[in-house]
C-alpha cells in the first residue's frame, strides 16, 4: 500500500509540473513537482525509488511533450496509436535522466539540498547534450515571471533550474526535519538558507546590466501568413501563399524599416524563384524597407539543402543566391529536418518522411545577419531552445536576437507556448531584445528583460509592427555562459567531500 501511495505521488507530481510552464504559467507548481520527485527519490527502497522516478518522468514528459503527437499523427501520417506510442517512447528515454538523478541520490545517500541541485544540474546537462540534446521543459524556464528571474542574466536558465531544485530541496529537508526527525535546529538552518538565498535571488531582479539605445531603434513588421500546415507544402497552394505574403509585404513597404517573414515562408526551393527575389529586392530598395525571408535553399557549391534566412532590399548586400548575408540553420530537429540512420528508418513508416526532412547543417559559427546596418543574431525554430548555441552566436556588434519559426506543425497545443517561453529566456539571459516571426503564431517582440512588448494573435493572417530599440552592455551570462554555475557546482561537491572526510576522521579519533 505504501508503494502504491509513492507511485501515485510520483505520477501526480510529475503531471502537475507541466502546469508551471506556459501557457499555464503557475510557476509555483515547479516547486511542488520537484518536492514530489525528491520524496520519491529518497524512498528507502532503491527499486521503489527508481520505479517511482520513472513514473514521475512519464507523467511529466508524456503530458509536457504531448504536442509532438500533432505533427506525428496529422502531418506524419502515423495512426493515432503509433503517434502516442512514439511520444511515450521519447518520454521513456527522457525518463532515464531523472532516474540517473535518483540512482546517484540513493548511491551516495545524499541529504544536502545543494548537492541535490548539483546532481540535477549534471543530469540536465546530459539531457541537453546526448544525441544532440533535447533540453525541453527545464524547470528554470518556469521562473521567468517569478521574483527569481534575475538569476537568468547571471547564471542562465541552467542556474535558474539549479535554484529551483535547490529551493525545493531546502523545503523538502525542512519539512521532514519537523515531521520525521523532530529536528527544529535543522528546520531553522533550512529556513535561513531559503531566506538568505531567496532574498539574494529576488534582489538580482533589480540589477540592470544593459541599457536601451533609443537612437538606434528600428520599426519592424512581422508578417504572419497563417498558412495551414496541411496546405503549406501542397504545390497547388503555392501561389496562394505567395499572394498572401506579397500583400502583407506591400502593405508595409516604405512604412517599416524592416519586414520579417517566418521560417520557410515560401514553400519551394529558393533556387527556383530567383527572379521573384530579384524583383522584390529592387522594389524594397526603392522603398527603403529591408525584408528578411525564411527560405529553403540549395547551396550552389556544396549542393547542401539548407533551412535558411536571406535578405532583400539591403543596398550593401543586393540579393544573390550566393550572397554572404545569409544564415543557414545549424541545429536540426531529429526526424523533423533530418532522419538519423535514414537508410534503415525511412522505409519503415511515413512518420520518417515528413515534408522537408532531408536538410543538412549550416556552419556552427556564422557571421551576423545584417539589416538596416544593424547586426542580428539569428536562430531558426528549434535552435532557440539551445541557450549556449545562441550565446555563442552573439557577437560584439549584435543589436538584436532574431528567431523565425513555423509552429503550425503543433496546431492548437501547448507546444508553441512553451517554445515562446524559451525564446523569452534567451532575451533575458543575454540582455538583448528579440524579434520572433512565425507562420501561425505566436509572433512577438520581446524586451531585454524577457518581457513581451507586443504580440499577434494566433491563427490569424496579420502583421505586427513595433518600434524596438537595441541594447548596449553585456550580462554576466553572455560573457561567461555556464562556467560560473559549473564552477560553483564543483566547489559545492569539493566542500561536501571535505566535510565528510573531516567527519570520518573525527569519528575515527573518538573511537580510538
Amino acid at each position: 500500500m505504501k508503494n502504491l501511495l509513492t507511485y501515485f505521488i510520483a505520477i501526480f507530481s510529475g503531471v502537475i509540473g507541466v502546469f508551471a510552464f506556459s501557457p499555464f504559467d503557475y510557476w509555483g507548481m515547479a516547486y511542488v513537482s520537484l518536492f514530489g520527485l525528491l520524496y520519491v527519490a529518497k524512498t528507502p527502497k532503491k527499486s521503489t525509488a527508481l520505479l517511482g522516478t520513472f513514473l514521475w518522468a512519464m507523467g511529466f514528459f508524456c503530458f509536457g511533450v504531448s504536442w509532438l503527437n500533432v505533427s506525428i499523427h496529422q502531418f506524419g501520417g502515423a495512426s493515432l496509436g503509433v503517434s502516442y506510442f512514439l511520444v511515450g517512447l521519447l518520454s521513456a528515454y527522457l525518463a532515464l535522466y531523472p532516474m540517473l538523478f535518483t540512482y546517484l541520490v540513493q548511491r551516495f545517500k545524499v541529504k544536502s539540498a545543494v548537492i541535490f541541485a548539483v546532481i540535477w544540474t549534471f543530469t540536465e546537462f546530459l539531457r541537453g547534450w546526448v544525441f544532440t540534446g533535447f533540453p525541453w521543459l527545464q524547470f528554470g524556464y518556469t521562473q521567468i515571471d517569478s521574483p527569481f528571474a534575475g538569476i537568468a542574466p547571471i547564471f542562465g536558465v541552467d542556474g535558474l533550474t539549479f535554484f529551483t531544485l535547490w529551493a525545493s530541496a531546502v523545503i523538502f529537508n525542512g519539512t521532514f526535519a519537523v515531521l520525521k526527525e523532530k529536528n527544529i535546529k535543522l528546520l531553522v538552518v533550512n529556513v535561513l538558507q531559503l531566506a538568505v538565498v531567496g532574498c539574494l535571488a529576488t534582489y538580482t531582479k533589480n540589477i540592470t546590466f544593459v541599457k536601451s539605445v533609443e537612437d538606434k531603434a528600428l520599426t519592424v513588421t512581422l508578417a504572419q501568413g497563417n498558412i495551414e500546415q496541411n496546405l503549406k507544402w501542397d504545390p497547388a497552394y503555392f501561389y496562394s501563399t505567395l499572394e498572401i505574403y506579397q500583400k502583407l509585404i506591400a502593405e508595409n513597404l516604405g512604412k517599416s524599416d524592416l519586414i520579417v517573414l517566418p521560417e520557410s515562408a515560401l514553400p519551394t526551393l529558393e533556387n527556383h524563384i530567383v527572379p521573384f527575389f530579384e524583383s522584390l529586392d529592387r522594389v524594397a530598395q526603392e522603398k527603403k524597407t529591408e525584408i528578411m525571408i525564411g527560405t529553403v535553399y540549395q547551396d550552389i557549391e556544396s549542393g547542401k539543402l539548407l533551412n535558411s534566412i536571406v535578405s532583400a532590399g539591403n543596398p550593401d548586400f543586393p540579393y544573390r543566391l550566393s550572397t554572404n548575408n545569409r544564415y543557414s540553420k545549424h541545429h536540426l530537429v531529429p526526424f523533423g529536418e533530418y532522419v538519423p540512420l535514414e537508410t534503415w528508418l525511412r522505409p519503415l513508416n511515413s512518420v520518417f518522411n515528413l515534408p522537408m526532412s532531408a536538410f543538412q547543417r549550416g556552419e556552427a559559427i556564422q557571421p551576423s545577419f545584417i539589416a538596416k546596418q544593424r547586426a542580428f543574431s539569428p536562430a531558426i525554430c528549434y535552435e532557440i531552445i539551445f541557450g549556449e548555441q545562441v550565446r555563442q552566436s552573439v557577437k560584439k556588434d549584435t543589436d538584436y536576437l532574431l528567431t523565425i519559426s513555423n509552429d503550425a506543425w503543433f496546431g492548437d497545443s501547448i507546444g508553441p507556448w512553451q517554445h515562446l517561453q524559451m525564446a523569452r529566456m534567451r532575451a533575458l539571459e543575454l540582455g538583448k531584445p528579440l524579434i520572433r516571426a512565425t507562420n501561425t503564431g505566436i509572433s512577438v517582440f520581446i524586451g531585454a528583460m524577457g518581457e513581451v512588448l507586443a504580440q499577434a494573435s494566433q491563427f490569424v493572417e496579420t502583421t505586427l509592427t513595433y518600434t524596438i530599440a537595441p541594447t548596449e552592455g553585456k550580462t554576466p551570462y553572455s560573457v561567461l555562459g555556464n562556467m560560473p554555475l559549473y564552477g560553483l557546482s564543483l566547489l559545492f561537491l569539493m566542500l561536501r567531500g571535505l566535510m565528510m572526510f573531516i567527519r570520518r576522521r573525527m569519528n575515527l579519533s573518538e573511537k580510538q
